[in-house]
Parts: C-alpha cells; structure tokens; sequence
C-alpha cells in the first residue's frame, strides 16, 4: 500500500473516532473533505460520489441518485443530474452500470472525436449525439478528465466515486493514469467510511414510493395469497386490500398485479414489507 492511501485511511479513521464520522450530512461532509485533500495531492480538483439503491428500471433507463455529494463542483450540477435529466444521458453513468474496473475519460477534445481506443479514453466509441449535453457542460465547467470508480453493492445497489480534473496541464493524463490503481482504492476506501453516515432516506429508491400498506399488500400477493387471504391477515375488508394493491399497480407502472409484484421486487420495496 503506498504511504499516499495509507495516510488517506488515517485520515478517514481519524475522522471517524472525532464522531463527525455519524449519519447524516455532517458525517459524510467531513469525510468528503478528507477524501478532496487526498485527491489534489495527486493532482485531481474536484469530486463527485453518488449512490443509487436501483440503478436502472426494468426497461434498462438510468435512474437519477438518492444520494449526490460534491467537492470543488459547479453548484448546479446536482440539480442537473438528479432531476435535470442528465444522469440519463450521462456516458460515464451508462460506463458505469457495465465495468467492472475503474476507468478513464477524457472529453478534453474540441471535437466530437473521443478516439478510438477505450483503454487510452473510455468514451472513445460511447458517445453518440443524445450525449452531447453532459459533454457540453463538461467542457464549459471545465472538467474535462476524470477517473470513475464503479462500486456494485451486495444489497444490488451502485455508489460512483469520480475524481476530476479542471483545466488538466500537458501531461496529467498520463501522470493520473500512473495513479489509477490508488484512486480506485481510495474510492472503496472512502465508500465503506461513507456508509456510515448515508441518510437513510437514501437507502430506499426514491424512484417509485409506496406506502407501507401498499408493500406489505404485495408482499403476501408474491407469497401467493389471494386478496380475500390478505384480507383476513390483515385485518380488513377484500374491497380495502383491493384498493391498495390496485394503488401499489398503478404507482409502478404495471398492467397487472403478476407484473406489480415483479416490478416491486426489482425495486427492492417487498424487502422487509412483512
């Protein structure tokens, strides 16, 4: 281990043994401070960390973060990504859902030519025209290199840790690629401290919300109960446990209670419903 990520881990134990190292947003902020000192010794700017418990639908779109942290960014990004519609059309994003290894982008070009050799620049052959406003907004703020780091959670989330680059001189993209294998580390090591202090609204997705009743409903439908055995479970009338899970079809976009109960679980909403 270099002593560059080993000071790095100090620093985020040391961090947690402070007690700023707690839920919330607090917690996660000293952490990401820690993280952004890190990083700019090695010559990186700026980064963004997001999490996303269900990283796309059923149909395969992108769905936006639960959870968007940034340093040394542009204020409106954010906004932009999670409910500006570009994390849908983010290239890194989509590279991200299907690597499994940290990677390399550069949209430092003035062209819309990204090369053509996904080992020196991972856009190289990704981006096509409905990509054009992320790389836009890239090059006006400036961040034109980054490495992403994919991480693929147990619970069948994904968290991305990016480090970025504003205004790279001649030469960084080589330096920084020298240093690829330190900034994937650093960005598993920054995630598992980070862990601890997610928001627990951001555990849940926030892409489709049903109520308690209307999980717990579902819940007994993929057990196989009918709606008159849910009824008696429950305490309550068939025509009550009907309204709920036509509700609960509704919300997920669904044209049957076969396919509701599918959609749920891809969402992970009958976990724990009952």
């Amino acid at each position: 281990m270099s002593h560059w990520l080993e000071r790095l881990e100090d620093r985020l134990a040391g961090v947690q043994a402070l007690g700023s190292g707690g839920p919330g947003a607090a917690g996660l902020g000293a952490k990401l401070d820690a993280i952004i000192a890190a990083l700019e010794l090695r010559g990186f700017t700026s980064l963004g960390y997001d999490y996303t418990p269900v990283p796309t639908t059923p149909e395969g779109a992108l769905i936006s973060p639960s959870l968007l942290e940034i340093r040394n960014i542009d204020a409106d990004m954010p906004d932009l990504w999670c409910t500006g519609g570009f994390c849908q059309i983010d290239p890194m994003q989509e590279l991200a859902i299907r690597a499994n290894a940290p990677f390399m982008w550069s949209c430092s070009r003035d062209t819309k030519d990204f090369g053509a050799d996904p080992a020196q620049n991972a856009l190289a052959g990704v981006v096509t025209e409905r990509h054009q406003p992320v790389i836009h907004y890239l090059k006006d703020t400036r961040m034109t290199i980054g490495i992403s780091v994919p991480m693929r959670l147990a619970n069948g989330g994904l968290a991305t840790f990016n480090a970025v680059r504003i205004d790279p001189e001649p030469g960084f993209e080589r330096d920084a690629r020298h240093h690829m294998s330190e900034i994937a580390l650093a960005g598993y090591a920054f995630h598992n401290a980070a862990l601890a202090s997610y928001d627990p609204e951001a555990l849940p997705t926030r892409h489709v919300r049903l109520s308690p009743r209307e999980r717990e409903c579902l819940k007994f439908c993929a057990k196989g109960l009918t709606a008159k055995q849910i009824a008696f479970k429950l305490d309550r009338s068939p025509a009550t446990v009907m309204l709920h899970l036509k509700s609960a079809t509704r919300k997920l976009g669904a044209r049957n209670r076969v396919q509701a109960v599918a959609r749920a679980a891809h969402y992970r909403l009958l976990d724990g419903a009952c």
